[in-house]
């Protein structure tokens, strides 16, 4: 029985031992990752192994896993426009690595790439496309400043064996002394543009009045010659007239009820 036992605790020994041999000897490449494989007496190995469950050497081979996929960063840079103006810019980029050049990335610039390359080439290409647009032109051609640097980043960036999926501006603003000088310009245009409605409305003013008074002097040459073919008549008649316009206006009022006869009540006329 004692036997039984021993064997039964060797064989049990035995399958934990190549349990833990076999569990050393696997690994496993996540969706949307791969692996590279270092060799202690051969180094770091040319093949990129995919995704799934792979054997290795226990000891003798180490898999160093990367993710594939697009990774988003931002990286704010402050840099000088053409006309010297201070610049805060915040680029947001979309990268991922070239699964094929993996081996090499490791061994050139290491696991933390991203930490290494893209801060120092986006500095780099941003004040390099930002020098060439001044302040204004910044803000008015931003899309053509974003197209141009998305190039330029994306062709540096190639050369460290990285993708970018997508460069964007997501910030973008300028010095103290720039935004003053901005909204002074801001008051000024809305001072001339003031002054320019004043001069305007004078102007129409001054038309009106020049009108006003041809009107004037027409209707004073017309009543003179009416006056100089009718004499008194004229006169006579716009007398008439007011007197019935008068009567008509009391004859409406309540507070009117008898108008005398032949007492010049409404309008004294000329004997």
């Amino acid at each position: 029985m004692a036997k039984l036992f021993e064997s039964i605790g060797k064989l049990g020994l035995a399958l934990a031992i190549g349990g833990g041999v076999v569990n050393s000897a696997l690994f496993n490449v996540d969706a949307g990752h791969r692996a590279v494989i270092f060799n202690r007496f051969r180094g770091v190995q040319d093949d990129v192994v995919g995704e799934g469950t792979h054997f290795l050497i226990p000891w003798v081979q180490k898999p160093i896993i990367f993710d594939c996929r697009s990774r988003p960063r931002n990286v704010p840079v402050i840099t000088g426009s053409k006309d010297l103006q201070n610049v805060n810019i915040t680029l947001r980029i979309l990268f991922r690595p070239v699964a094929g050049q993996l081996p090499r990335i490791f061994m050139s610039i290491g696991e933390d790439y991203d930490e290494r390359v893209l801060p120092s080439i986006t500095t780099e290409v941003l004040k390099a496309v930002v020098a060439r647009f001044d302040a204004g032109e910044l803000i008015t051609q931003r899309e053509l400043v974003s197209r141009q640097v998305s190039e330029d980043l994306t062709e540096r960036a190639s050369t460290f064996g990285l993708i970018l999926d997508d460069v964007s501006l997501t910030h973008l603003t300028f010095g103290k002394e720039f935004t003053e000088a901005v909204e002074m310009k801001q008051v000024a245009q809305q001072e001339a543009e003031r002054a320019r409605f004043v001069v305007e409305k004078a102007e129409q003013q001054k038309q009106a009045a020049i009108i006003s008074a041809e009107g004037d002097s027409q209707a004073a040459l017309l009543i003179a010659d009416s006056l100089a073919v009718a004499g008194d008549g004229l006169v006579e008649l716009r007398k008439l007239e007011a007197a019935e316009d008068i009567a008509f206006q009391l004859s409406r009022s309540r507070n009117v009820t008898y108008l005398p006869s032949g007492q010049g009540t409404l309008l004294q006329l000329p004997q």
